[in-house]
């Protein structure tokens, strides 16, 4: 865990103008989740992911992949920084970084994290980047259209 600094040089963003959150936290995030990757154990599929994720209060929790032999069993990244966060008491998020190797493409969720991120509410920021340093800006909406939550079985 840490906590967001603010004096972070800003980086390269195709579309962070809408963003709530600032350039320095989104620097710190972008640096965080890079680091987070290389704890990452991915003895299969050799895809090492690591993940930042930003509280409401400011707190950063890096979580990275933890592949098992058993494949349903290992857990990506993304999951990894929220359950972190909620072992230690936080369900307030702002925001989640996330970096891989794959110079491709951005790095995106998979859909088991975009419905554990929901869970937590809908109006996220979420950066998937390159290895080169860009990165591409969704809100979880974006990522998670139509979706369902919490608030969806309180009217059952």
């Amino acid at each position: 865990m840490a906590q967001v600094p603010g004096n972070c040089s800003q980086g390269s963003a195709p579309n962070s103008a809408s963003s709530s959150v600032g350039p320095e936290q989104i620097q710190h995030l972008l640096h965080m989740c890079k680091e987070a990757k290389k704890a990452a154990y991915c003895p299969y599929s050799h895809f090492p992911v690591g993940a930042a994720l930003l509280t409401g209060d400011g707190k950063i929790f890096s979580g990275c992949n933890v592949e098992n032999a058993c494949f349903p069993l290992g857990v990506c990244a993304e999951r990894t920084a929220i359950q972190k966060a909620i072992s230690e008491g936080y369900t307030d998020f702002r925001a989640m970084a996330i970096a891989s190797d794959s110079e491709e493409q951005f790095i995106v969720p998979c859909g088991a994290c975009r419905q554990v991120m929901r869970e937590f509410g809908r109006n996220w920021d979420v950066f998937m980047t390159k290895p080169n340093g860009t990165y591409m800006f969704k809100t979880l909406e974006e990522l998670l259209p139509l979706s369902f939550g919490p608030e969806d079985l309180k009217k059952l």
